[in-house]
């Protein structure tokens, strides 16, 4: 029997703003990439009419978390949390639930092991966490664990063919879909893509929780991590990221299962890495995130994709910037909760909702 620690919301305060995963040849795959799509230009969106509120925050803080809804509540997983003694981190494992009606926090037990960057789903009356970094260190781990809402135990799925954290990830058409993030050194092949220096790999691979069994997709042209997907009208969108050294990319590729290929899409207006993505509403939400170096700082930005118009809107930013958060969609709310204020080991326990008007 789980333990249920019930933490009652805090007042919720409105902020108003307006304006506003057998597959095809990998070769053939890559060609499918357009090298010369165009970019279109970001527009504000002056009637969105969306805005912005706070809800009852995290009871923790933490980092480097990931997010999940069953349509009804929102879930948190796996993170960073607060130092205690020399320590530069903890690595908490309690699994929280949001009740989006009643507006409180309730702890639904703890996972297996303190894992953060992982991959985060839920699918039929289940939670998955598919892979991340073990504990407060980086080693990729290869365990899907899955939680039983009903029930309230856990089990094990079949293992990651490749190991990794910091990697998109989404359902489609009942399958969990891992792509890209950091992978172990000894990774190579055409099968993950064009390995980078720092092991960002382009690796795709789907979760079928239907068979608990794993298939191997075209990878993703560009191999990077902390990057986010999701998935819209039959096909899943892959975007921003880092890699090398380069904290701020644009990148957007779209995946198309029917083919089993990858082609560009414009550029997000804003780049950076460490983002919260969802699909709401036929488009794209693209929140937060962090660059390093000089110019090292989070990210208020909140963007959004309509694959209709194939344009990129900026929407109204988030009352505060933080990277490492995660995001999930309950009726026309977006949760955006937890993330870093600032770059790297900072933990917050901000939630925040961007109501969508239409």
């Amino acid at each position: 029997m789980t333990s249920r620690n019930i933490v009652l919301p805090s007042a919720v305060i409105a902020l108003s703003i307006a304006a506003l995963l057998v597959p095809a040849p990998h070769a053939e795959a890559q060609e499918a990439v357009t090298k010369d799509a165009r970019p279109a230009p970001a527009v504000e969106a002056r009637e969105a009419a969306a805005e912005w509120t706070t809800a009852a925050p995290l009871p923790e803080r933490r980092t480097e978390v990931s997010a999940a809804t069953d349509g009804d509540r929102v879930y948190l997983a796996g993170g960073f949390g607060p130092p205690v003694g020399e320590e530069r981190a903890t690595a908490p494992r309690a699994l929280w639930a949001y009740d989006t009606v009643g507006e409180g926090w309730e702890q639904l037990g703890e996972i297996p092991e303190g894992v953060h960057h992982t991959a985060f789903a839920y699918h039929g009356g289940r939670l998955y966490i598919l892979g991340g970094f073990r504990e407060t260190g980086f080693d990729p781990v290869p365990n899907v664990r899955i939680y039983n809402l009903e029930t309230g135990e856990w089990t094990e799925g079949a293992r990651m063919p490749t190991p990794r954290g910091a990697a998109g990830f989404t359902v489609l058409d009942g399958r969990i879909h891992v792509i890209g993030g950091n992978a172990e050194e000894h990774v190579h092949g055409p099968e993950h893509g064009d390995v980078a220096d720092d092991n960002s790999v382009g690796t795709h691979e789907a979760y079928d929780p239907a068979t608990d069994s794993w298939v191997r997709l075209a990878p993703m042209p560009t191999a990077r991590n902390h990057l986010g997907a999701a998935a819209v009208d039959g096909r899943i969108h892959a975007v921003l990221g880092r890699a090398d050294g380069d904290m701020e990319m644009t990148v957007h590729e779209i995946y198309d299962p029917a083919t089993d290929s990858w082609t560009t899409g414009p550029d997000v207006p804003t780049g950076r890495s460490g983002v919260a993505v969802v699909s709401h509403g036929g488009q794209i939400y693209a929140f937060g995130g962090e660059t390093f170096g000089e110019n090292a700082r989070t990210f208020d930005d909140a963007e959004r994709f309509d694959p209709r118009t194939g344009q990129w809107d900026i929407l109204p930013p988030m009352p505060t910037a933080r990277h490492g958060l995660g995001a999930a969609v309950v009726g026309n709310a977006i949760h955006v909760i937890s993330g870093g204020p600032q770059p790297a080991f900072h933990f917050g326990n901000a939630h925040e909702v961007l109501r969508i008007r239409r």
